[in-house]
């Protein structure tokens, strides 16, 4: 189970913080902020992509949107999304629930700098009704992540 391999990753690495379940979906930005009490913004989206023949995790704020003229300059090729099928087999984790901890297999993660307008986010925490609250700084700590700016700049507040 997804959401095993996010505890077993806290409890190693960073045991003060807890995965919070909800008894709701939390599979999209909009039933995630419902769910855990934030704003659509405060949620940390995961984004799995393929640039070329690499995997790749991108971690944004819930309202951004990926600018793909800046990623393709930061990775060095046009990223594409991954299908829901290569998503789980690239993370373990299922769409709605895919986040940079706990991972199937090693992947680089990276954070973008959209998230440090908040102090603290909720990304998902391996299932579609699953979630931690860490702040961005944490995250990339615990994640090895690289900051990079590769969303839009005009962030919708919604």
């Amino acid at each position: 189970m997804s959401v095993e391999t996010v505890r077993a990753f806290f409890a190693a690495n960073a045991p003060d913080i807890a995965v919070l379940e909800s008894d709701k979906s939390s599979a999209t930005v909009t039933l995630a902020a419902e769910a855990f009490g934030v704003t659509p913004a405060e949620i940390a989206k995961t984004l799995s992509l393929r640039i070329g023949d690499k995997v790749l995790l991108v971690v944004t704020c819930g309202t951004a949107r990926l600018d793909n003229k800046k990623a393709r300059a930061v990775f060095g090729g046009k990223p594409r999304m991954l299908s829901a099928e290569e998503a789980l087999e690239a993370t373990g984790h299922p769409v709605g629930g895919i986040c940079p901890f706990g991972l199937k297999t090693p992947l680089p993660v990276y954070c973008d700098v959209s998230l440090k307008a908040f102090t603290e986010v909720v990304p998902a925490a391996g299932s579609i009704n699953s979630a931690v609250r860490i702040s961005p700084a944490r995250m990339a700590e615990l994640t090895h992540a690289e900051w990079v700016d590769v969303s839009e700049t005009a962030m919708a507040s919604t």
